[in-house]
């Protein structure tokens, strides 16, 4: 078969295409991302809006009191800063996402479908959780019947999701004042107008520390470390770090990246301090829904008339916000996995209807009534994965120097799966369920997260050792003698046409082809019979 007929045969063209508006599976090249630090760290933090936060800190307080609640949410908020941090780095600097970076941390081209599955289904319920809490809100404030509600709360998203990066930065920019305000506000006046509230939350439930206790807590909020994946995805828009924007750099991928957890702990600290502050009124069980909350706490200071419509639109803008972000990187989750392991690309919208349809099965069948259980139970998958990752980039690069530096994506320069990941992440998976199921006994029950959390940062580095490094690349050399990164360590902007496709790209986001030429990484993932790949070296 001809160059030619490989070409005409592949469907790789279309999706070359479709997947320029927001980089879907691919490098992110210095010609699209325009945007500067500070807006791409805005858009970052407006995923973060989310009201889950609120409700995981009262039910946490609520059962195992203030105190308990405060130090699980703490450890929980170290955890996840040092964890992230070394993955928001890797995405800001060299411009993928985090799938991207699995591939090259541990775990091999094909071996990341498996994060990729872990990471789209966190998308989903997470997405399942902040459409309940719409759907209350819609049913508070208007009466809309639930299975409404959770369906008006999935329809809404899918226009907005559908263009990619560019609106969702416009969206996310353009609401967070309003969502600031809405939030902080009410609960300064609060804090101001009635200090004895303060005293009141700290004291409840104080029966001093109990760590099976916290760490149960931490459990909960440690569900939430896969959120640095949906940062990631707008991380990875970066500009080029240069002396003349180093500061505004730094500063932006650690606020929006690891940084996202500081906000997210302070939410769940002020969900705790609100289900408290309105316990008496509304009961245990409403109490841990956001809308109960801040209509409770605006009661205190607004017109009756205007506390039902102010808490409505904090709650539906709040959702809006995140949800957009949920539907966006499940479906690019979902839509990098399908294609590597089908080498077909059918279209980001595909993933983004199929994750949403997900989402709605969730929430008719009552998530939010069983929310703790469930991001407990998938907390020490999550955490296993994240663990791997960052003690890869941080232990086994730059310490131990065993896992290449350079992060590597593509088909063919990389083996098919590496033990040190896929191996450090099924053991802590597999042990750090069976600690929270019971199997090893009650006693040791509550630390499934110390086992999720501690037993990659000890297995990663030692199974690189063992294995000596040999399964992280298949190939030292993609065929293209330019370095992949300039003068400044910057991702290089050399342009190449793609073989297959005809598009031009950018030096990371190709290689060479076996039938000559250079080809582009998606067009490489979906040659089918493999003509374009390399051979091993």
């Amino acid at each position: 078969m001809t160059l030619e007929e490989v070409v005409e045969r592949s469907p790789a063209p279309a999706a070359s295409k479709e997947t320029l508006e927001d980089y879907t599976l691919r490098f992110a090249p210095r010609t699209y991302r325009r945007w500067t630090p500070a807006v791409v760290g805005a858009s970052a933090l407006g995923g973060i809006a989310y009201m889950a936060d609120f409700s995981i800190g009262a039910g946490i307080a609520l059962t195992h009191g203030t105190g308990n609640a405060l130090l699980a949410i703490g450890f929980a908020a170290i955890v996840i800063f040092v964890t992230g941090f070394p993955l928001a780095y890797y995405a800001a600097r060299y411009n993928i996402d985090l799938d991207l970076i699995t591939r090259g941390s541990g775990f091999g081209y094909y071996g990341s479908v498996i994060t990729s599955v872990i990471f789209a289904s966190f998308t989903f319920i997470f997405f399942a959780l902040e459409g309940s809490i719409m759907a209350q809100g819609l049913r508070y404030a208007l009466g809309l019947p639930l299975w409404l509600g959770y369906l008006v709360s999935t329809l809404v998203i899918i226009p907005l999701v559908i263009y990619g990066m560019k609106v969702l930065a416009k969206l996310q920019s353009w609401t967070n004042p309003l969502w600031l305000l809405l939030m902080v506000a009410p609960l300064l006046f609060l804090v101001i107008a009635e200090p004895s509230s303060v005293s009141r939350w700290l004291a409840y439930g104080d029966s001093g520390v109990n760590l099976a206790a916290v760490m149960l807590g931490a459990g909960v909020c440690l569900s939430l470390m896969a959120q640095i994946g949906e940062q990631i995805d707008y991380l990875r828009f970066m500009p080029p770090r240069t002396a003349q924007n180093r500061r505004a750099w730094w500063t932006s991928m650690v606020l929006a990246g690891p940084g996202w957890v500081v906000f997210g702990a302070l939410k769940q600290a002020i969900g705790a301090f609100m289900a408290i502050y309105v316990l008496d009124a509304v009961g245990k069980i409403a109490a841990v829904e956001p809308i109960e909350q801040f209509t409770g706490v605006f009661r205190q200071f607004m017109p009756a008339w205007l506390v039902v419509p102010l808490a409505l639109v904090l709650v539906v803008l709040s959702q809006v916000k995140i949800n957009v972000t949920n539907a966006y990187s499940g479906s690019l989750a979902w839509t990098n996995s399908f294609t590597r392991v089908t080498r077909h690309y059918p279209g980001r919208l595909v993933f983004v209807l199929v994750n949403l349809a997900i989402a709605l099965v969730l929430m008719e069948a009552n998530m939010f009534s069983f929310l703790n259980n469930l991001l407990s139970f998938y907390s020490n998958c999550a955490m296993a994965w994240v663990v791997t990752v960052a003690a890869d980039i941080a232990i086994n690069k730059y310490l131990l120097k065993l896992s290449p530096k350079q992060p590597e994506f593509r088909r063919g320069m990389l083996f098919a799966v590496n033990p040190v990941g896929v191996g450090s992440f099924l053991a802590s998976s597999i042990l750090s369920i069976s600690v929270y199921f019971g199997l090893f006994g009650a006693a040791i029950q509550p630390y499934s997260p110390l086992v999720a959390v501690g037993i990659p940062i000890v297995l990663t580095p030692l199974l690189a050792i063992v294995t000596r490094g040999r399964f992280y690349l298949r190939r030292t050399d993609d065929g293209i003698a330019e370095p992949i990164l300039d003068e400044d360590g910057n991702p290089s902007g050399t342009r190449y046409d793609c073989v297959v496709c005809g598009e031009s790209y950018e030096r990371p986001d190709v290689v060479a082809s076996a039938q000559g030429g250079e080809i582009c990484s998606l067009c490489l993932s979906t040659d089918r019979e493999g003509r374009h790949v390399l051979p091993a070296t």
